[in-house]
């Protein structure tokens, strides 16, 4: 088995996250300070390449009544432009609450500011690519599984 990257996206960073081999545990990986999208997408790339990742999950920022605005057509605008630079899946899962989720753990875990301000959106990151290993525990690599990872998530970017 191969990796799975996952991004939360955000205006001034993006935080990334990384399963581990068995594709079980999300971990936080690092930010990327947002200069340029183009700069991004050639980081995430480079990513991608180094953790020999299979697929990028990014999270689709939906509205709590689940309609889209702004953000979301960011997102996908940015999960199409990186589809194409890495030629692997690109899917967009609904990442509502994911940085409350991150900020909150990470006061219970007693982290200064400095260190939640830092991390956040990694952990963020982390907490929507957990939601989706665990949607898709067990399932066969086949093509049926992107067409249920769109189900009520996002679904994977086509464009």
């Amino acid at each position: 088995m191969t990796r799975i990257l996952a991004l939360d996206l955000g205006t001034r960073r993006i935080g990334v996250a990384l399963s581990d081999p068995t594709q079980t545990i999300a971990s936080p990986l690092e930010v990327i300070p947002v200069i340029s999208r183009a700069r991004v997408r050639v980081r995430v790339s480079a990513l991608v390449h180094t953790h020999d990742a299979e697929r990028v999950i990014v999270g689709l920022p939906t509205r709590l009544d689940g309609t889209e605005g702004v953000e979301a057509r960011r997102a996908r605008q940015f999960a199409a432009a990186l589809q194409q630079e890495i030629g692997i899946p690109v899917e967009l899962l609904d990442e509502r609450l994911t940085t409350a989720e991150a900020e909150r753990a990470m006061l219970e875990a007693d982290a200064s500011r400095f260190t939640r301000r830092e991390r956040r959106d990694a952990v963020a990151a982390a907490l929507l690519l957990q939601r989706y290993l665990d949607a898709h525990r067990g399932e066969q690599r086949t093509g049926t599984r992107e067409q249920e990872a769109g189900q009520g998530h996002g679904g994977r970017f086509e464009g």
